[in-house]
């Protein structure tokens, strides 16, 4: 009583308080009394008391929901009689009561039977449960009928910790109950006030009835009730959710091919149709209307394939959901962009003709198919245009409406790539044209006009730049002479240079009579000095169009300069963003790359060279380079490194890092503290080398020296990636292998020394990440310089420790160096290393199988399972019967309480399976096994309590 008390007295402060502080404390007294095992009886009894107010009710009843589906196990088994009784006994006394308890208690009741078999339950299960009660207590109809409708989504609801075979039998049962069901709920349209939640109980199960025939269902009372309801506005939404499921049944079984579902479709459609007025009635509620559109959307998602036929019928449905796609609301008229592009693809793609037998056949088909939907598609880029239109009062609207409308323009950009396939980029471009040659014309004859038609227009031209071909001469010159005559209204004019950049490669190939790219350029530098957002679509843009047209540039690099000294000095009023003046330097980069071998040197110096003056600058601060701001120092070693990446000159770029050594070489030592600085620096480093490869010369020599020194000094994980990269360009070079050797024995060797436990490890995901992607990495590159090494066991060792790191990124690398290490060994160059990989792997091979089995039952998050079962199967490949020994004496050492016996031998089994080289499904069996250890709580800490991965004793090789 007085914990039943204080349930409520907690339940007051959390809804009542006027204090945060002490509200949060009531929250999380109420959350850990949910885990407890009085949460059963107290909860029980609270909702039985007539005096719990509604707060309490919906608290406990949410709570006994919570312990039937996931600690039920917690309860001896003669507790199950008493508490379905409870239960029961409460659904009776809600029966008109709050719904969302009478709704929290059926989910439990039916929680109750996914963990209960048949047998136990009586009655022959919990269907003829319900429907032995709903003949003998009528006035309890209403209640049971919502138990009724939450039985078939708790058999799909994996939050229920259900073993996976207990599971199976649950949908089993309910399939094999669906004929009942559908008695009882025929025998409830006796009742009219129970025609809604008789419709929604049929809903649900119709996902269980695919031993139901398509022509038994077409005659069915239910079927003919919910299509009579469809023109009920009372009615209407349940009769919809029960079509809408008809309509996914008529497609679940294809291996039974259409024609079997055609006598049920028969009847759907033409129902389904004839609600096609109620699209546009301005009488009908919103609501209304968007479940009925959401019929013709499942429609014609269901029955693509038969539409995309041609014939007579399907093209009703077609113009049907072009009706719905001109409807004013975006809500209702984007329920048809997945049909469109469903319908792209079954047109388009050749296995869609796979039934027709020649070539020649199946062109002529899809030719004739693409001619009967041009003009739908046609109607279709006409309807989307005015959906990206920017609304009047965009700039007043609040950040999360921007963000929506974005990704409205996002999608009808889609919609038109997709009428692009299926109309041709040149015809759709002559489609959008005209839309905006007519809203030019009404801007310039009307000043009233709004720009927003014009900005639109543009928009939908700029979506499709990917599919139009370079050869068109007819539509994009006259689009590339307009832009210039545009006026610059901040978005329009952000559009305008999206365009220019999105037709970059049509530029560069554009007639050269016409002296196209000057004023186009023009156009760009006019965006740089306009406004933040219109800046970052222009210097973008500029950055395409250098790529593309890289070539017609390099006699103006004077004129590029000029821009890139102006947006880098600050001067000249350009408001492009430091991010944003990455693309310039990308832009210029490119450029550089395409001139003469004797012109890039000089090039390249000038474009570094507004980086390389701040940082002297920085570095000539005596007593203050240590205080500067990191982000002063990276915005221009970034610029290097964007430098280092784009100009795909290897000698160029290596003379060039030579020279500036030195000065990256004081910046090492004087800022190795700062991890913001070193990464940058590594960054640029690491594309140094990428793109110089073996010109680097002497230079690589001394960046890995100074590498390695730091590293033992200030920790820093980027030293890690930077000697990734080392190791993928000279891992195999013969020239390189005594000073990667030496790298790799000292950045391992150091790394081991302070990864010696799992909170290590947690303190330091970075260092753990960076480590075992640089050890796959010499896996891959120099097995020779790696496998032989001294620190090779040590390796291993930390590996195991910290295998069960919860962040992820640190977690794959340490599983795919495991995994790599004994892929390896199984090469086909594996023999000369498989001696040392056995004499480190085998004597760690009983607890490395116990962390692996661990970490799929719980150690590691339920998303690593893949990885570990990976590591897993390659271990049993490389060892055998070993591992089955070791796997079999592990998972002995679970409780039955947690895995059963048999479940202990399926696991064996298929571990021995995989051993002997046996197609076996252990991948399943694993994910299986993942599942019951982690079924709730409790028998996850059982399970873990029982391997104890944490406490293993490793001896570290020095």
């Amino acid at each position: 009583m007085e914990l039943q008390n204080t349930v409520k007295e907690a339940l007051n402060v959390l809804y009542h308080h006027p204090d945060d502080a002490v509200r949060a404390q009531a929250d999380r007294w109420l959350q850990d009394f949910q885990h407890t095992i009085d949460a059963w009886q107290v909860s029980d009894n609270l909702l039985h008391d007539a005096s719990s107010n509604l707060e309490t009710l919906i608290f406990c009843s949410q709570t006994l929901r919570s312990k039937v589906q996931r600690d039920f196990e917690e309860l001896p088994l003669e507790a199950f009689q008493p508490l379905r009784d409870s239960l029961y006994a409460l659904l009776k006394n809600f029966s008109k009561g709050p719904p969302k308890v009478r709704t929290q208690i059926s989910i439990g009741i039916a929680a109750l039977a996914v963990h209960v078999s048949v047998e136990s339950w009586g009655d022959g299960g919990i269907v003829n449960w319900i429907s032995n009660e709903m003949r003998t207590h009528s006035e309890y109809i209403p209640g049971l009928l919502e138990l009724l409708t939450v039985l078939p989504e708790e058999a799909y609801n994996y939050r229920i910790a259900a073993r996976p075979e207990r599971r199976r039998h649950f949908e089993k049962e309910l399939a094999s109950s669906v004929k009942t069901a559908f008695s009882l709920l025929t025998a409830c349209l006796n009742f009219c006030e129970l025609k809604y939640p008789v419709l929604e109980a049929f809903a649900s199960w119709l996902r269980l009835c695919s031993g139901v025939s398509a022509s038994t269902l077409a005659l069915h009372p239910l079927v003919q009730a919910a299509l009579s309801c469809l023109n009920s506005e009372q009615h209407l939404e349940a009769a919809v959710n029960v079509v809408s499921e008809l309509i996914h049944y008529t497609t679940k079984n294809g291996s039974i091919g259409a024609s079997a579902h055609m006598p049920l479709i028969h009847v759907l459609v033409p129902h389904v149709m004839g609600l096609k007025g109620q699209l546009m009635d301005s009488s009908k509620d919103e609501e209304d209307i968007k479940a009925v559109a959401r019929l013709f959307a499942d429609m014609g998602d269901s029955y693509v394939e038969l539409i995309a036929s041609g014939s007579e019928e399907s093209m009703l449905i077609v113009h049907a959901l072009l009706e719905v796609a001109s409807h004013p609301e975006y809500d209702i008229s984007s329920m048809t962009f997945n049909f469109w592009h469903h319908l792209q693809l079954q047109l388009t793609r050749r296995e869609s003709y796979s039934s027709y037998e020649s070539d020649v056949l199946i062109d002529d088909e899809r030719k004739k198919r693409l001619h009967i939907f041009h003009l739908p598609f046609q109607m279709l880029v006409t309807l989307v245009n005015s959906r990206v239109e920017y609304p009047q009062d965009y700039d007043d609207q609040s950040e999360e409406d921007q963000k929506d409308f974005k990704h409205i323009r996002y999608a009808v950009g889609d919609v038109l790539i997709d009428a692009t396939e299926v109309l041709g980029g040149e015809a759709t471009l002559k489609i959008l044209f005209m839309k905006l040659v007519e809203a030019v014309g009404n801007y310039n004859n009307d000043e009233n006009y709004k720009w927003q038609p014009v900005e639109a227009a543009l928009y939908c031209i700029q979506a499709i730049s990917q599919s139009v071909p370079p050869q068109e001469v007819e539509i994009l010159p006259q689009i590339m002479e307009l832009l210039a005559k545009l006026p610059h209204q901040p978005q329009l004019l952000q559009t305008v240079c999206a365009t220019i950049g999105a037709y970059s490669k049509w530029i560069n190939s554009a007639p050269v009579e016409q002296p196209i790219l000057p004023p186009l350029v023009d156009i760009l530098t006019k965006g740089m000095s306009t406004s933040d957002d219109v800046a970052g679509a222009a210097t973008l843009a500029f950055k395409y169009i250098c790529e593309d047209c890289r070539k017609q540039f390099s006699g103006s690099l004077d004129g590029l300069f000029h821009i890139y000294h102006i947006a880098i000095s600050g001067e000249g009023g350009y408001k492009i963003s430091a991010d944003d003046s990455m693309y310039l330097v990308e832009a210029l980069s490119v450029v550089i790359t395409e001139l003469p071998t004797e012109h890039v040197k000089k090039a390249l110096e000038l474009l570094c060279l507004p980086a390389i003056t701040a940082l002297q600058e920085f570095i000539g601060q005596v007593g203050a380079f240590q205080q500067i701001p990191a982000r002063q120092l990276t915005f221009h070693i970034d610029r290097l490194a964007c430098i280092f990446r784009n100009v795909k000159q290897p000698e160029v770029v290596a003379g060039a890092v030579q020279r500036l050594w030195p000065l990256f070489k004081t910046i090492f030592d004087l800022r190795a503290w700062d991890m913001r600085t070193m990464e940058s620096l590594c960054r640029a480093c690491k594309y140094a080398v990428r793109t110089s490869g073996r010109s680097m010369g002497i230079t690589i020599g001394a960046m890995l020296a100074t590498i390695q020194a730091l590293y033992q000094q200030h920790n820093q994980s980027c030293f890690l990636y930077l000697s990734s990269e080392v190791i993928k360009i000279f891992g195999s070079d013969p020239s390189c292998a005594s000073y990667l050797r030496s790298l790799i024995e000292m950045l391992f060797s150091h790394t081991t020394k302070f990864l010696l436990t799992i909170q290590d490890f947690t303190t330091r995901p970075d260092i753990a990440d960076d480590c075992y992607l640089l050890a796959s990495r010499c896996i891959r590159y120099c097995p020779d310089l790696f496998v032989p090494a001294s620190v090779f066991p040590s390796l291993v060792d930390c590996a195991m420790i910290g295998a069960t790191i919860q962040h992820r990124d640190a977690s794959r690398s340490i599983l795919t160096f495991i995994s790599d290490v004994l892929d390896l060994a199984n090469s086909s160059n594996g023999d000369k290393y498989r001696s040392i990989i056995d004499s480190v792997i085998l004597p760690r091979g009983a607890n490395l199988t116990r962390i692996l089995i661990a970490s799929l039952t719980g150690a590691l998050p339920s998303s690593r399972i893949e990885e570990v079962s990976y590591a897993l199967l390659a271990l049993t490949r490389s060892y055998g019967t070993k591992v089955v020994e070791w796997g079999k004496g592990i998972i002995s050492l679970i409780p039955s309480s947690a895995l059963t016996e048999v479940e202990c031998a399926r696991f064996v089994k298929s571990l021995s399976d995989a051993a002997s080289g046996s197609n076996s499904s252990l991948t399943d069996i694993l994910e299986e096994l993942s599942d019951v250890c982690r079924r709730n709580k409790t028998v996850q800490d059982i399970v873990q309590g029982a391997l104890r991965p944490l406490d293993l004793h490793f001896t570290l090789i020095s």
